[in-house]
């Protein structure tokens, strides 16, 4: 295992053991409830949108470290972010999730969420990395805000 891969895995790990934006708050503008049928993970998801921005995102999620991690680093990229910006980012994601671990999807555009270049070599493992970026992008569409192909 290279040192990359176990930075990545240190942070995969990191985002697990010390959920960023876990528990659910209030005020939300949407919450969905996915669950991935394959392995039973589960989250629910609320979002809070202000002015073009997504001021909130909170979560509770049950599943495995890599569905869980996916959480964390989506709070912790997403908020504060445009909608603009925050589609860029699911984009970006996306890409890598479907690039088999093969992506040039730019760490400074995902932060941690580049660590997920390792489970994208894990088509079982996919389900569990996208679980909660699909539950935000199906909490936005009930806001009133598409992301869908990385633009809003």
């Amino acid at each position: 295992m290279s040192d990359l891969d176990t930075l990545y895995q240190d942070i995969i790990l990191d985002h697990a053991r010390h959920p960023r934006g876990a528990g659910l708050r209030e005020p939300y503008d949407a919450e969905v409830h996915h669950v991935n049928p394959t392995c039973g993970d589960e989250v629910t998801l609320r979002v809070c949108l202000a002015d073009g921005v997504v001021s909130d995102i909170s979560y509770e999620a049950l599943g495995c470290s890599i569905s869980q991690a996916a959480a964390s680093v989506l709070a912790e990229t997403v908020t504060g972010l445009s909608f603009a910006e925050a589609a860029t980012v699911h984009a970006a994601f996306l890409e890598l999730m479907h690039s088999r671990g093969r992506s040039d999807a730019a760490a400074e555009v995902l932060g941690d969420g580049a660590a997920f270049v390792g489970v994208a070599k894990f088509p079982a493992r996919i389900k569990c990395a996208l679980l909660p970026w699909m539950a935000w992008q199906d909490a936005m569409a009930r806001s009133g805000v598409a992301v869908e192909g990385g633009r809003p």
